[in-house]
């Protein structure tokens, strides 16, 4: 089995689509780090509308998002590549158009440019993955798909630091945060359609055009929905536990969440390449372990109570985003790998379909769980992970 052993910063970047297309992705992360976690407050704060009416008009437009992916696959399979990105893009800048555009008390229009952000947002990946998978094999496209989250998760970062700097200039400081990223999707567009990346699938046989994407993609699908939920952990459900059952101070919520964002960023990579050793679906079950690892040792975290609690779960999360890390490092590219070449973008489509949905459903998975106690939620997960980590296992 061919390893990575090395990172060779040139190389990575050219697999990755060049650097061009490396300074496409981090502007397209930079002018959404600007906005997408202050969405729901643009809504509340600008237009002025509820937080439930905000909050529902949101994950209506992310769901609605997933509907394109079955076009977006399709359309990469005819060969498309940089054009699919660059679509996804420019479809992110009709929706900050529109939401500048739309009026104070109108939650239509509001909810039109989340379904605009929202299908953006959903067929980004499986376009990113298709042109990395395009221009780099082997583990080599493991370590640049890689390369990819780290920069893109440093870009969010970054854009959300600057965006939280610029508060405090109100309901101003929002719309000119996000013209800012409408500027940004669209400078990012035209980076990425400048590299001019296509596939040529022509010489697949056209009788094959309709054949599934690869032996047991049904179980590694439904893995990952479960396997999604690890995403919306430091987000969601640590933010809830210790804010509601441990009863302590939001500065904690903030520490993970930065440690979670700095950790991905420095370890994605030589985490990656150090799992390059083993099969892919080995390390995503060992994911799936890790993860099953870091849910009990939330519960066991949470039993400390107010005093020692806190910090025990800042502990585990550590052991949270490595599992996070090493199922990142391994889902995309297992789906890559085991694909067909005709159908690569139907596959990673499908993946991509399986991922949006379960960070559809975990924030409400999560906060249904959370009230019936720490053993309700953690354990309910340790064990619908571990379930999903045997399955990917055989």
């Amino acid at each position: 089995m061919a390893t990575t052993t090395k990172i060779q910063p040139r190389a990575l970047v050219h697999a990755s689509g060049g650097p061009r297309y490396a300074v496409a992705l981090a502007v397209d992360a930079l002018g959404t780090g600007l906005l997408r976690p202050f969405l729901l407050l643009y809504g509340v704060t600008v237009l002025r509308l509820s937080a439930p009416v905000t909050g529902t008009a949101m994950t209506v437009g992310v769901v609605a998002g997933l509907v394109c992916m079955p076009a977006v696959g399709r359309w990469l399979d005819r060969g498309a590549r940089s054009t699919v990105v660059a679509a996804s893009m420019l479809v992110r800048v009709l929706g900050v158009a529109l939401l500048l555009a739309t009026p104070a008390g109108h939650v239509w229009p509001f909810a039109t440019a989340a379904l605009f952000l929202g299908t953006g947002n959903q067929a980004w990946p499986a376009a990113h993955a298709a042109l990395v998978a395009t221009v780099a094999h082997g583990r080599e496209r493991d370590a640049a798909l890689a390369g990819g989250r780290a920069l893109r998760n440093a870009g969010l970062g970054a854009g959300a630091l600057l965006a939280t700097a610029c508060l405090a200039g109100g309901t101003t400081a929002l719309q000119a945060l996000a013209a800012v990223t409408g500027l940004a999707y669209l400078a990012a567009a035209a980076l990425a359609w400048s590299v001019h990346l296509r596939a040529h699938p022509a010489a697949t046989p056209a009788k094959d055009s309709d054949d599934g994407p690869a032996p047991r993609m049904r179980a590694l699908l439904a893995a990952n929905v479960v396997y999604a939920f690890c995403l919306n952990v430091p987000e969601i459900a640590l933010p809830l536990v210790l804010v509601t059952q441990l009863h302590a101070s939001p500065v904690w919520s903030a520490a993970i969440f930065v440690a979670n964002t700095v950790l991905v960023v420095t370890l994605q990579v030589p985490v990656t390449v150090l799992m390059s050793r083993f099969s892919r679906r080995t390390v995503l079950a060992l994911a799936g372990v890790v993860l099953t690892v870091s849910y009990l040792g939330f519960l066991a975290a949470t039993s400390l109570g107010h005093g020692w609690g806190a910090p025990a779960v800042a502990t585990v999360s550590v052991v949270c985003t490595i599992g996070e890390i090493i199922y990142a490092g391994s889902a995309t590219a297992l789906v890559t790998h085991l694909a067909p070449a005709h159908v690569l973008g139907r596959a990673l489509a499908r993946f991509q379909l399986s991922t949006g949905f379960g960070l559809a459903v975990s924030p409400v998975v999560i906060t249904t769980l959370a009230p019936h106690g720490s053993a309700a939620l953690w354990g309910s997960l340790a064990a619908a992970t571990l379930l999903s980590a045997s399955a990917v296992a055989h």
